[in-house]
């Protein structure tokens, strides 16, 4: 029978500052976070909406546009999981970016049954406000404090998605 091979104690410190750094890594990813900025929706059914206004709740701000064909198609999905948590503290946003014709989003809204605000960014504020998006989809996860979790290009896995929205409801305001 032979005998096992012995790691050197180099490759083992090696190993344990990997190690490490894997796991500050992880402590800063989940730690550091971003303001979410302080901008206004304006609703197609002209309600105001503050981000001051979300505190406390878990929110989805999803910049879309109706002729993106990601954005359509990973809207049934938002839907879902829109009424998935909406009664625990969940809310979603969903704001039409500022090319997109006002009567198209209001079609579509109506078409589709969307059970979640809808915010028209007329004048591409809302956007601009976070960090200039230009691409759709682009998502971003806010926790009960305002901080932005997670930012999302392109549809969301929407797996990992709903998990990261149930830690973040179990968590405190």
């Amino acid at each position: 029978m032979e005998e096992p091979k012995r790691m050197p104690a180099f490759a083992k410190a090696v190993g344990v500052v990997a190690s490490a750094a894997l796991v500050l890594s992880a402590y800063f990813v989940f730690t550091q976070t971003t303001p979410a900025p302080d901008v206004k929706f304006m609703t197609i059914g002209g309600e105001s909406i503050n981000t001051a206004d979300l505190r406390g709740r878990v929110v989805l701000v999803n910049f879309w546009a109706t002729s993106c064909e990601t954005c359509v198609k990973e809207m049934p999905r938002l839907v879902e999981t829109h009424r998935r948590f909406a009664g625990r503290g969940f809310e979603t946003i969903a704001v039409a970016m500022s090319y997109d014709p006002p009567n198209y989003v209001l079609a579509y809204v109506q078409r589709a049954g969307l059970p979640f605000p809808v915010a028209l960014d007329a004048d591409g504020a809302v956007a601009r406000g976070f960090g200039d998006v230009r691409l759709t989809p682009t998502s971003f996860l806010i926790d009960r404090r305002g901080r932005i979790v997670q930012r999302y290009l392109g549809e969301p896995d929407f797996g990992r998605l709903r998990a990261l929205v149930e830690e973040l409801l179990r968590q405190p305001a």
